[in-house]
């Protein structure tokens, strides 16, 4: 195929970074549009040494790129930011944004979490929520395409088949989630100081992390009927990876085994979501700079319940990788292009 021109706007965040990383290996894509407004007019290998080396373009502001001449653009900017440049973007541009502004179907619920009306709501018809694995059809026909959260790409991927089998009680699901500091983003904030996060865990957003509603619109949908769940964060004193720890009750006498079966043959051949067997137990460790996402599936002592673990690099299944996969289909490429490093040991 043609080469496939791709800009990166918000390059010299973490995601931006893990993009410019992947993309190195990609046969097809070259980067020829780098943004970074506070970094405008500096090389990459400045803002991030581990990229020297590479044939890359400098950083600039968004407002001096000529998007006629991009095919594709990842769009990595804070959420709030980015309606209105995406709006703005040539009919012909494939998009995938790793922002929340475009995941939430409805607009009120948007501005009900996002504190702002949303900027392009029309666009926002047009946006397919990309969880690859369960949309695969819809992403690789689509023009914009919304990259969902790294907290939700791990509790959805497990609970979605699950809720659609009805082996699980919609009414009842409680998840305790773990994450490392580069989820908080690369600004500076003094609460991601290291002496504020080493050598102590702590939960954030409680009842109130934005990526709630973003679960409960999928787990709905699977279930056919308004889910509510119970969500907690908690930040790690580590830079990537993300353990979500899902308690649920059981459906139709159904145990660890049957929603173990159900996950097994729904992810059969898929190249980056692993059911382990009985007795497995998924670490962050395990997934480390890679696009995989792992799954255990335990009974509980108490009688009825389960216990279910996922585990993705918040980094890569939970956003640039994602990304990368998205934007595969879009052009239809084997998704897996770039994609296939094995994880980091230790």
């Amino acid at each position: 195929m043609n080469e496939v021109k791709v800009a990166i706007l918000g390059a010299s965040g973490y995601t931006g970074a893990e993009l410019v990383r992947l993309l190195a290996l990609h046969p097809h894509f070259r980067i020829t549009v780098m943004t970074g407004d506070r970094k405008a007019g500096q090389p990459m290998a400045d803002v991030f040494p581990h990229l020297a080396g590479l044939a890359l373009p400098d950083l600039v502001a968004i407002d001096q790129v000529d998007f006629a001449s991009v095919d594709a653009v990842f769009c990595c900017l804070p959420h709030g930011t980015t309606q209105e440049v995406i709006a703005a973007l040539p009919r012909h541009v494939k998009i995938v944004d790793l922002s929340a502004d475009f995941r939430l179907f409805d607009v009120d619920t948007y501005a009900q979490w996002y504190g702002h009306e949303h900027r392009a709501p029309a666009l926002q018809q047009e946006a397919v929520y990309g969880l690859t694995e369960l949309a695969r059809a819809k992403v690789a026909a689509a023009r914009l395409v919304a990259n969902p959260g790294c907290y939700p790409t791990s509790v959805q991927l497990p609970l979605i088949p699950l809720l659609e089998a009805g082996l699980i009680a919609a009414e009842d699901i409680v998840i305790d989630a773990k994450s490392g500091v580069s989820g908080a983003g690369r600004s500076a904030k003094e609460a991601n100081l290291f002496t504020e996060v080493a050598e102590g865990i702590h939960p954030y957003g409680v009842a109130s992390h934005r990526h709630a509603p973003e679960i409960e619109q999928g787990l709905s949908e699977a279930a056919g009927a308004p889910v509510v769940v119970t969500f907690t964060p908690h930040l790690m004193p580590m830079s990537r990876g993300m353990l979500s720890t899902i308690y649920a009750k059981t459906a139709k006498d159904a145990d660890a085994s049957a929603l173990r079966a159900v996950l097994t043959k729904r992810y059969e051949g898929e190249a980056f979501v692993r059911v382990l067997p009985a007795g497995g137990v998924p670490a962050t460790r395990h997934v480390r700079g890679s696009n995989f996402c792992l799954i255990s599936v335990h009974d509980d002592r108490a009688q009825g319940r389960v216990i279910i673990c996922s585990v993705i690099d918040n980094l890569v299944k939970g956003a640039s990788g994602q990304a990368l996969q998205n934007m595969n289909l879009m052009f239809g490429l084997p998704e897996t292009l770039a994609l296939a490093q094995q994880p980091m040991f230790p």
